[in-house]
């Protein structure tokens, strides 16, 4: 049986990693690359194939993953992006608002 102390002691480890795994649990949707908005922009989740005679813009090696709009860490496979908000991209994605990373 658990002492009441015991209780007390484990209380703040166990909310901590309930909070540490919530952003799982909330994670935003992946955009639909036939929403109007990823249509506007030509995104499409895999840059391999995009067709570059519709998007002059394009240029082999850009995706989301090295754009300065993707919001997510090195490795990810998806993260936020500024052009769609509470929505995630795939960092193989590309769409023409594409701006190199710094």
């Amino acid at each position: 049986m658990t002492s009441r102390r015991q209780f007390i002691q484990l209380l703040p480890i166990a909310a901590g990693a309930l909070a540490a795994a919530r952003p799982a649990f909330a994670q935003a949707p992946m955009v639909d690359e036939k929403s109007p908005q990823a249509i506007a922009v030509g995104y499409v989740a895999d840059a391999t194939k995009v067709d570059p005679t519709k998007q002059k813009k394009y240029a082999a090696g850009q995706a989301c993953a090295n754009c300065a709009l993707f919001q997510g860490k090195a490795g990810d496979a998806s993260g936020g992006c500024g052009i769609f908000p509470g929505k995630q991209v795939s960092a193989k994605g590309w769409c023409s608002a594409y701006a190199k990373k710094a």
